[in-house]
């Protein structure tokens, strides 16, 4: 391996050391982000009976063949139907149910008449709205016939009984959630969302909303990672910033592997004197495991460290320390591993091509793979960047929902060049 880490050999390094997460059960609402680990079997058709989905009359469809204003119908109500109802009564010719959306279809009937269809039993009218219980009896005036089977909800007309309602791989969110629980799935067996630490490295930094002092800036990198990792599906613990001493960021780490699956640091990841993360991390001492830190060929980005800590081998991640830097890396090399952690089939944000847009051309340094941040235009298919190129341009990547791709073999682009571009907006 060369001094100088691709971007692809850099990111194919990681994946390669993380698994997906073992499967837990946990209960429905607990597992809400999370992806399923089991192909999910209907035990019950869905409807599990025939029902109405409109308020109106359960009847015998050829009882009412020509029927129409000048000329109604007239049934005999022998009944209700509500939802919930176990024993429904049976309709004969002649006959009618009044029935509300979602009650079970009575035997003998083959269509629903909308309530709006008839005199809801008034004697006058058509109705505009279901009448109190006191006149769920009598006659009903039928201005309108039915096709037999309207308005009726099949047995199974959703998902068949034995059918494979989810497959394993699939994330849940509230769609997942309401099926699970339509076929009466109160526990699911998933893989958990990973528990991630995020911890941020610097003398300088100082909590959001406590005072500055000279020379000292808010730590905001702990808190856009911490952010970042909840929108990849994360457990999120944020440790307050670590001064920059290698025994004291030591006995932190040390003390954070008991609830991590994933630990993320920001900054001392250079060649500075004071670079307290490869200080702390290249002699562990007595802590199993091993960290490397390589030259990474993007911009911004190039300072990175991967490798494990303890017993049960934790991965981590040191990011360098400007705060776009320190984004751009944790969408390259951490969304994805916390992705592919969490049981993803595939662990990585939409791709497009785009038309850029701008004032003129860019230089992109040659040998690196640039990011730069934009904003994308899906109607048109465009992206214009944002901001200049510098690693600390937060202000610029606050307004930018793209990631614009810049090959390591391309060293100018100018507007009306396609490129690639990772999309931040989606929710996958």
């Amino acid at each position: 391996m060369s001094d100088i880490w691709s971007v692809n050999d850099h990111l194919e390094d990681i994946l390669a050391a993380v698994r997906p997460l073992e499967p837990i059960e946990l209960q429905l609402l607990d597992a809400h982000g999370c992806v399923l680990a089991e192909d999910v079997t209907v035990p019950i058709a869905l409807p599990p009976f025939d029902n109405s989905s409109m308020d109106g009359y359960a009847v015998r469809s050829a009882d009412l063949r020509g029927c129409d204003h000048s000329a109604p119908a007239r049934l005999v109500v022998t009944g209700e139907v509500v939802a919930g109802t176990g024993d429904p009564p049976v309709v004969g010719p002649g006959q009618s149910v009044r029935i509300m959306t979602g009650g079970p279809v009575p035997q003998g009937a083959d269509a629903i008449v909308p309530v709006e269809w008839t005199d809801g039993g008034s004697g006058h009218g058509p109705a505009e709205t279901m009448a109190p219980g006191s006149v769920a009896y009598g006659q009903v005036q039928v201005f309108r016939a039915p096709e037999p089977g309207q308005y009726i909800r099949p047995r199974g007309s959703d998902i068949a009984a034995g059918s494979v309602a989810l497959t394993a791989g699939t994330l849940i969110g509230a769609p997942q959630v309401g099926l699970l629980a339509g076929i009466g799935r109160a526990f699911v067996r998933v893989r958990p969302r990973p528990r991630v630490v995020v911890v941020s490295t610097g003398s300088e930094l100082v909590r959001p909303g406590d005072e500055l002092g000279p020379g000292r800036i808010y730590d905001s990198n702990s808190f856009t990672l911490s952010a970042a990792a909840k929108e990849a599906g994360a457990v999120v613990y944020r440790v307050s910033a670590v001064a920059d001493d290698a025994r004291a960021l030591r006995t932190v780490l040390e003390d954070q592997l008991i609830r991590a699956d994933l630990i993320v640091t920001s900054g001392g990841v250079s060649v500075g004197a004071h670079d307290v993360v490869k200080e702390a991390l290249s002699n562990l001492g007595r802590t199993p495991g091993h960290v490397d830190f390589r030259r990474v060929a993007m911009q911004p980005g190039k300072p990175q460290g991967f490798g494990v800590l303890g017993e049960a081998r934790i991965p981590l991640l040191a990011l360098p320390g400007n705060p776009v830097s320190s984004y751009v890396s944790f969408e390259v090399f951490v969304r994805p591993a916390l992705r592919r952690m969490s049981g993803l089939p595939n662990p990585f944000r939409p791709g497009v091509r785009a038309t850029l847009e701008g004032d003129g051309p860019r230089s992109s340094p040659p040998g690196k793979r640039q990011f730069l941040r934009g904003v994308h235009d899906s109607y048109r298919r465009t992206v214009r960047p944002v901001g200049g190129s510098g690693s600390h341009l937060t202000g610029a990547l606050a307004h930018a929902d793209a990631l614009i791709v810049v090959p390591e073999h391309t060293t100018e682009i100018t507007p009306g060049d396609e490129l690639d571009v990772v999309l931040l907006d989606t929710p996958v």
